[in-house]
């Protein structure tokens, strides 16, 4: 065998030696490459959404959204998504801006509790109030959008003076809040709108009928006890009472305790309602002359 042969069939035996290591490479080692590559590609040839058909299932998606938003939107009560217990001490604070300086309301913390599938923050509150501003935060607090409950309440009548001594009837109050939420966002719309939170006026229930407390005379208004008529003119009637002071009042004026509800010039008397506490009195004076006469 001649060297030009030799030489042939080495490099045949060569190239075919390199044909069966590549092959078994491809085959045993890198087989399992191959196969994540096929799949990731049959994936991405899965997905592949042109622009127009993805643009028109994102807008028919938004439309749901917005329809089932709307829905939530409308319930007069949302369950919001992890509410901080710090936001029912401002919510309290808003709502009581307006009420009155007598009016105090305290707030305790107490404790983060589960009903069922949702949870709840849980509150302690005390003070006092007036009858209209108690009965707006109570108002308030069940009826805001989001979902709160007065869980426990307990009342009592105080009577507070003022810093000019004039009495006032409150209510004292213990009160037992919830603020519910949720772990997730089903129950809260995403532009939340807060309900109507204002209270009409309603009765004091809580206003004694009768009172020992009387207002005192700041005013210096006449004192219908022991007063006397001194005279009547056209404009009105002169009035003298117990400590000698002096006034000219008419029909409909105001005095301690009450009006002058009539000037009577053919009896020569004078017709006072006084409001002593809740008990309700006329009084009637007459002339010192006519009085002088009649003895």
């Amino acid at each position: 065998m001649n060297k030009k042969l030799r030489s042939t069939i080495g490099l045949v035996s060569l190239l075919l030696l390199i044909v069966v290591i590549s092959g078994a490479y491809v085959f045993f080692f890198q087989r399992g490459k191959l196969n994540e590559k096929r799949a990731k590609l049959e994936e991405l040839k899965a997905n592949d959404y042109n622009t127009e058909q993805l643009t028109l299932q994102y807008q028919d998606l938004l439309e749901r959204s917005k329809a089932l938003d709307s829905i939530l939107a409308a319930r007069k009560f949302n369950i919001p998504k992890d509410l901080s217990s710090i936001k029912f001490y401002n919510f309290i604070n808003k709502v009581s801006s307006g009420y009155s300086d007598l009016t105090q309301i305290n707030i305790e913390y107490d404790a983060q509790k589960q009903d069922k599938e949702f949870f709840y923050h849980l509150y302690k509150m005390n003070g006092r109030a007036t009858y209209n501003d108690l009965y707006s935060l109570i108002y308030a607090i069940e009826q805001s959008k989001e979902l709160k409950k007065i869980t426990g309440l307990s009342l009592n009548n105080l009577v507070v003076n003022d810093n000019d001594g004039i009495p006032h009837f409150m209510v004292g109050f213990t009160m037992d809040a919830a603020t519910y939420f949720s772990a997730n966002d089903r129950f809260i719309t995403a532009s939340l709108v807060e309900n109507n939170l204002t209270a009409a006026p309603v009765h004091d229930a809580f206003y004694p009928i009768i009172r020992n407390e009387i207002p005192p005379n700041y005013d210096n208004l006449l004192d219908v006890q022991g007063a006397k008529l001194l005279a009547l003119i056209p404009e009105g009637a002169f009035l003298a009472d117990s400590k000698g002071n002096t006034y000219l009042v008419w029909e409909g004026e105001p005095v301690y305790l009450g009006y002058l509800t009539k000037i009577d010039y053919q009896r020569n008397t004078v017709s006072f309602i006084l409001n002593k506490g809740g008990i309700i009195e006329k009084t009637e004076l007459e002339l010192e002359k006519e009085k002088e006469i009649k003895k």
